[in-house]
């Protein structure tokens, strides 16, 4: 399956290609329209690429006065927020072009999540303006600005010059370095990649520190500042960009567009339609379709599951169950006060059927003869147990009970270290688990304090405990890794 980093990148090639094909011959674009976009955003844009910008996309011709309008103004930061596929990595490629257009001696830095990412965003920067004829009636870059070109020899991929400048572009990241190249102009792109990064804390800390220590240092006086990106927590770039800005008295704007609007409009319904947008927000859950689409932190107050899945038989033909597998996932506890959670689930169709669930507080003397038994009678074919915080030895005397005490050889009995965080894989994994997870119609009734701990969950700094969840998310892990 195609991940996002690799889909962005994709992108970015088709919007080069995109734009070689779709060049609007010379003779239809007049004077007046090429001098017209010398000295307005929105009209390079669609002198450029017309069949994406508009007049009657409204959303693009705010973006790109907006932006316009920043780079001639006062205020330092300009946050933007827009849905994905809306053309903000787009956008924000032609408009370091357009600048470089009427101010050849501009330094521009953007920066994205990760090197490759961003030397495929500078090489479509650099590629946009060092674009060739290859039609005397074709127009491109050099028609609207003929006096801007690429310096020969100086034309890397993530750091080159126009004729008569030392360094005009430099494109790095979080990993990358941006050392020795100071910038009027600092746009970052999208440096948080998923809802695993938006919760990860040590995470957003680095950026946080990589944006304040390394990219601010390297933009000049009276530099700009544009950071494009998903509002994915309160705590990611933008939202940590925003409140510093707000507490130091620094001039700001923030341009933030939800993909459906108040009234119920879609943004721009032949870009995303609503049909469309219930499709993919459909099988997300709430909180990270809010986030992708509407531009609300997924941090905010609310619960993170809603909606379960329920059976009422089990998937089988002529009376024998038609799993591919019976697993069972365990977490033990980690403290006095935590809850030990096994869940036991059969697996159709990469699909899961929870069979049982055991949450409980008892000690270790009365629950490994549980956990054991349990594995018995369902018939379990691998227990994976996390051996964090004492598991390995629960595990170790799982295996003994199942081998010594009950004579049972078929259960596989695996013991693993977690070491991601656990907030970040419980929010990644809820869509999955909203969608591919199917409890028995009486859940409810047959494990309430698993099912209160489920349907109460709140996200981080709010919750007296996230065993359920964290097992839970385990179980969907495991099913996703049978694959």
């Amino acid at each position: 399956m195609e991940n996002k980093q690799d889909r962005s990148i994709r992108l970015l090639d088709e919007m080069v290609r995109l734009g070689k094909r779709t060049r609007r011959k010379r003779g239809t674009v007049t004077t007046a329209e090429i001098r017209r976009a010398q000295r307005d955003f929105f009209t390079f844009c669609r002198v450029c690429a017309p069949e994406f910008y508009k007049p009657d996309r409204a959303y693009l011709v705010r973006l790109c006065a907006e932006l316009q309008d920043f780079y001639n103004s006062d205020d330092e930061l300009l946050v933007i927020n827009l849905p994905p596929r809306h053309g903000k990595s787009r956008t924000a490629g032609l408009f370091a072009q357009w600048i470089f257009g009427g101010h050849p001696s501009e330094k521009i830095m953007t920066g994205s999540y990760n090197e490759r990412l961003s030397t495929q965003f500078a090489k479509s920067v650099r590629n946009g303006i060092a674009e060739q004829k290859t039609d005397p009636g074709m127009l491109v870059y050099s028609d609207i600005f003929p006096g801007v070109r690429i310096q020969r020899g100086d034309a890397a991929a993530n750091l080159w010059a126009l004729e008569g400048q030392y360094a005009s572009y430099l494109a790095t990241s979080p990993t990358g370095t941006a050392t020795g190249f100071g910038c009027g102009l600092l746009i970052i792109d999208d440096v948080i990649k998923n809802a695993y990064e938006a919760n990860n804390a040590p995470l957003l800390d680095n950026l946080w520190h990589w944006f304040t220590d390394t990219m601010l240092s390297r933009v000049e006086e009276n530099g700009k500042i544009i950071i494009i990106m998903t509002r994915w927590a309160t705590k990611d770039l933008a939202g940590q960009a925003v409140k510093t800005f707000t507490e130091q008295g620094r001039p700001f704007r923030v341009l933030s567009m939800k993909a459906l609007q108040d009234d119920g409009a879609m943004l721009c319904p032949e870009v995303l339609s609503r049909r469309s947008y219930e499709n993919k927000t459909r099988t997300m859950a709430r909180e990270i379709a809010a986030a992708n689409y509407q531009q609300e932190p997924i941090d905010i107050k609310g619960r993170l599951y809603s909606g379960f899945k329920t059976y009422a038989e089990i998937p089988a033909a002529g009376g024998h169950p038609l799993f591919d597998g019976i697993y069972s996932y365990t977490d033990t506890a980690d403290e006095g006060s935590d809850y030990l959670c096994s869940i036991i689930f059969g697996v159709y169709r990469h699909e899961a059927y929870v069979l049982d669930v055991y949450y409980t507080k008892e000690p270790m003397e009365v629950t490994e003869p549980e956990v054991g038994r349990r594995q018995k009678e369902h018939g379990v074919g691998m227990a994976r147990i996390e051996s964090n915080n004492g598991g390995k030895g629960f595990a170790r005397a799982i295996k003994q009970i199942l081998e010594n005490k009950l004579n049972w050889y078929s259960t596989s009995v695996r013991w693993f270290a977690q070491s991601k965080n656990k907030v970040a894989r419980i929010l990644t994994a809820a869509p999955w688990i909203l969608e591919h997870v199917y409890y028995p119609v009486n859940w409810r009734d047959r494990w309430p304090a698993y099912y209160n701990a489920m349907a109460e969950y709140q996200r981080e700094g709010k919750n007296a405990h996230d065993d359920a969840p964290d097992a839970t998310t385990g179980m969907a892990e495991t099913v996703q890794a049978i694959r």
